[in-house]
C-alpha cells in the first residue's frame, strides 16, 4: 500500500507567501526562503518511496515452553533490493503473549545485501500461539512517501504451550453413577466391599457368597449381597463467556483458573476410572464426549489447551444461553452429573446450573473468586457473588468457592469438609 505522509504539506504555502514578501518589499531573505522551499518541495515532490525486497528468517528459542517461560525471539531482515533509506519493522507478535523484554520494532537504514537483526522476549502462556507476518513500512530519503506491506517470515512461525495439570489427590462426586464398575457406592445390591443385605439362594450364586452362618444357624441357604461400586460419568462445563473473563488484581482470569482447575480434575476422575467429558458454555463451542484411556487423557487435555472455545482471550461473538442449554442437554448422557466451573459473575450462569440439576444431572460448580480488589465496586461485586453463591447452595447445588490465592487442594479440602456436614 502506498500513500503520501504530508510530512512536507505546510512547505509549497511557506514558499509563495515568502516569495510575496519578496516581491512587495524587495526582501532578499524573504526570496532566499522563498528558493531553498521550492527546492525542498520539488524534491519531496518527485522523490518517490521505494519497493522493499526483503527475506525475513524468525527464530524462536522454545516452540514448546512451558506456561509462563520466557522465550527468545530473533528476526532477521535481509535487503535483497536497493538502499532503503528509511524502514520500519514491525514483528507480528500474537494477542496473548506478552512482551517482557526488548521490542518487536525497528527502525534502521538498510544497504542493498545487508542484514538487520533485533531479539525481544515473550512469556509464555496456555495456547496455540502463531505469528504474523512482518509489517514493514519503507519511505522515500525526503520522508514524503511510504509504502506498507506484510511479509512472511521462514522458521518458527508459532508458539504452541500445554501446561502439566496439577495434582489435586482426588475429586469428591455425587451418587449419580453409570452400569460400570468404579468407586461410587450405589444403593443396589451385587458385588462390591460394603455388606447391603441377603435375599434367598439362588442356583448359580458363589459359593464365596453363602452366608455360612446363617446356613449353621437355621439350616437355610442365603446370598449376601454388598453395596454395589460403579464408575461415575462427568461432565466439564468451562463458563467461556465474555463475563468470565475477569480477574482481582495481579491475578489470572477466571477463565484460565477455570481451565487450570478443569484439567487438575479431569486428570483425577480418569484416574479413579471415571468417564470424563468436556464442554464449554460460551459462544465458542466445545464438546469432548465422556471417555476413558490414555487417549481420551491426552485429547482432554489438548482440547483444553489449545481450543479456541478455551483461549486466553475473550471471545467477540454472540452469545445465545438458551441454543447453548439445549445443545448440551441434547448431548449429556441421562446419567452424567455436570461440574461447571465458573466465578458466579452474573444471574445467567447461576440460573444455568440450576437447570441442569433441574434436569436431573447432579451439578457441583467449582467457582474461581475473581472479586479480590479493595475499591468500592470490587466490595461490591463481592457481595453480589456471594449472595449469588448462597443462592446456588440453597437450591441444593455444591460449590467450591475457590478465594484468589488459595491452593485449588486446599479449597477442595474445605469444601469436601462443608458438604459432608
Amino acid at each position: 500500500m502506498r500513500r503520501e505522509t504530508e510530512r512536507w504539506r505546510g512547505i509549497a504555502a511557506v514558499t509563495f507567501l515568502a516569495a510575496a514578501v519578496a516581491l512587495l518589499f524587495t526582501a532578499p531573505g524573504a526570496l532566499l526562503v522563498g528558493v531553498v522551499g521550492g527546492a525542498y518541495a520539488g524534491y519531496a515532490r518527485f522523490d518517490a518511496a521505494p519497493t522493499p525486497d526483503l527475506s525475513v528468517e524468525r527464530e524462536v528459542s522454545e516452540t514448546d515452553p512451558a506456561r509462563g517461560d520466557e522465550v527468545a525471539v530473533t528476526v532477521t531482515v535481509r535487503n535483497d533490493g536497493g538502499f532503503l533509506p528509511d524502514l520500519r519493522l514491525v514483528d507480528g507478535v500474537p494477542d496473548a503473549l506478552d512482551v517482557t523484554e526488548g521490542s518487536p520494532r525497528l527502525a534502521t537504514a538498510l544497504r542493498a545485501g545487508k542484514e538487520a537483526r533485533f531479539s525481544y522476549r515473550v512469556e509464555a502462556s496456555r495456547g496455540d500461539h502463531a505469528f504474523d507476518g512482518l509489517t514493514v513500512v519503507a519511505r522515500d530519503a525526503a520522508g514524503s512517501a511510504e509504502v506498507e506491506t506484510t511479509v512472511e517470515a521462514d522458521g518458527d512461525t508459532a508458539v504452541r504451550c500445554v501446561p502439566e495439570l496439577d495434582d489435586i489427590g482426588g475429586f469428591p462426586l455425587r451418587a449419580q453413577a453409570t452400569r460400570h464398575v468404579g468407586r461410587l457406592t450405589t444403593n443396589e445390591g451385587g458385588t462390591g466391599v460394603e455388606f447391603h443385605a441377603t435375599r434367598e439362594y439362588r442356583r448359580g450364586d458363589p459359593l464365596s457368597r453363602l452366608d455360612w452362618r446363617r446356613l449353621a444357624r437355621t439350616g437355610e441357604l442365603a446370598t449376601v449381597e454388598f453395596r454395589e461400586e460403579r464408575a461415575g460419568t462427568v461432565v466439564l462445563v468451562v463458563d467461556t463467556r465474555l463475563e468470565a473473563y475477569v480477574a482481582g488484581p495481579d491475578e489470572a482470569a477466571a477463565v484460565e483458573r477455570s481451565v487450570g482447575a478443569a484439567g487438575a480434575i479431569a486428570d483425577s476422575l480418569l484416574d479413579a476410572g471415571d468417564r470424563v467429558g468436556l464442554a464449554s458454555y460460551g459462544p465458542r463451542r466445545a464438546w469432548l464426549p465422556p471417555g476413558l484411556g490414555r487417549d481420551h487423557r491426552q485429547r482432554l487435555r489438548r482440547t483444553l489447551a489449545l481450543d479456541d472455545a478455551f483461549a486466553p482471550l475473550p471471545p467477540t461473538d454472540p452469545f445465545f444461553s438458551r441454543t447453548t442449554l439445549t445443545r448440551l442437554l441434547g448431548r449429556l448422557p441421562s446419567n452424567a452429573q455436570v461440574v461447571c466451573l465458573t466465578p458466579l459473575v452474573d444471574d445467567g450462569v447461576a440460573a444455568f446450573a440450576r437447570q441442569l440439576d433441574a434436569h436431573g444431572h447432579a451439578v457441583t460448580v467449582v467457582s474461581p473468586d475473581p472479586t479480590d480488589g479493595s475499591g468500592v465496586g470490587e466490595a461490591l461485586a463481592r457481595v453480589e457473588r456471594r449472595l449469588r453463591v448462597r443462592d446456588v447452595r440453597r437450591a441444593g447445588i455444591r460449590v467450591l468457592d475457590w478465594e484468589a490465592g488459595t491452593p485449588l487442594t486446599v479449597a477442595l479440602a474445605t469444601a469436601e469438609r462443608r458438604w459432608r456436614a
